[in-house]
């Protein structure tokens, strides 16, 4: 059975925690990180340098960084449906999910640090403003993308690339400013909030 460190109300261990349940994959899961147990414990670092959660822990194998995580998971643990292996399929795929690691995710960090988790290192009302603005903009790219599949973010099904902007969505919603009107990110909410994965693990109230 693979194992799983990290806290429940971290964004990145639910992405793998929402992936396990749609593969109906059994793990067992330890809490680490803010309120637990350090992650820049020894025995921590000697699983992963960065102290950062989550950990991925199947036999010999240990793995950090989720989004890498939930690419390993889909593709050891039958998740083809997901994750097809077809190359331009795989590509699109791969590109939205690493959207979403590097533009989406970099977007609202300082907005989020200062509205969600009252950061007195993020206190520059400047920087909040940029940060949002930052984000809205993302979003509409989102919105845009979105228009054109009237679906999901890579086409028609459900894929893996899902998992990770599914879960920007709540946190955009939950953050609390002006947001521009996405009508098309509105419904892929609603769709997505369909699978009873999402509701346990996306919309389910944790930003």
């Amino acid at each position: 059975m693979i194992k799983l460190l990290g806290r429940t109300d971290s964004i990145n261990v639910r992405k793998v925690l929402w992936l396990c349940d749609e593969l109906d994959l059994a793990y067992q899961r330890e809490d680490w990180g803010r309120g637990f147990r350090s992650p820049k414990e020894q025995a921590f670092l000697q699983l992963n340098p960065n102290a950062t959660i989550p950990v991925l822990i199947d036999e010999e194998l240990t793995l950090w960084q989720s989004n890498s995580i939930i690419r390993y998971l889909a593709n050891a643990y039958g998740g083809s449906a997901l994750y097809p292996t077809e190359p331009k399929t795989r590509a699109l795929i791969d590109q939205w999910i690493d959207w979403q690691g590097i533009e989406l995710n970099n977007s609202w960090v300082y907005a989020l640090m200062h509205l969600i988790r009252n950061s007195p290192e993020h206190q520059d009302l400047k920087e909040v403003e940029k940060s949002i603005q930052a984000w809205n903009s993302m979003m509409l790219i989102l919105e845009n993308q979105l228009a054109n599949t009237q679906a999901y973010v890579a086409g028609q099904q459900f894929s893996l690339a899902d998992i990770p902007i599914g879960l920007s969505v709540q946190r955009w919603y939950l953050t609390p400013f002006e947001k521009p009107d996405c009508p098309n990110v509105k419904r892929y909410y609603d769709r997505l909030s369909q699978r009873e994965a999402y509701l346990k693990w996306g919309n389910n109230g944790q930003n």
